[in-house]
């Protein structure tokens, strides 16, 4: 890393989450498509600066890993990405797709998380 980017540059992690209207390839191709874009929209990242995401899932979400979505949209097929399963959590929302991503942005940059569609209500103060 060049002297000056890595002065103007932090490593930061960025938290963000949603929710597919199902168990289908389709409805988590929404939801994955839909949270990716918002994480680079919210936060003006560039894309050679998403460094890793990390993706947790509900057990009801077993179609298709969230990760090869990812890969495929936006050009991040050089990103490193990683699927897990969510802890099962009684009441837990359902069809849940969680994010963590890690990512260089300005050193004075402030975040902004997407939690989208029924995950808002994870955490209405980041919405």
């Amino acid at each position: 890393m060049h002297k000056k980017m890595k002065d103007d540059y932090k490593i930061t992690f960025i938290r963000g989450a949603t929710t597919a209207s199902g168990n289908s390839f389709e409805d988590i191709e929404d939801a994955v498509v839909e949270l990716i874009n918002e994480l680079i929209s919210r936060n003006n990242l560039i894309k050679n600066n998403v460094l890793s995401i990390i993706f947790t899932s509900t057990k009801d979400l077993d179609a298709c890993f969230p990760a090869s979505i990812a890969r495929k949209c936006n050009e991040l097929d050089t990103v490193a990405f990683l699927d897990c399963q969510q802890m099962h959590v009684s009441n837990d929302i359902d069809f849940c797709i969680r994010i963590m991503a890690q990512v260089l942005v300005p050193k004075n940059f402030h975040v902004k998380h997407p939690y989208l569609r029924g995950a808002s209500k994870l955490r209405p103060d980041r919405c």
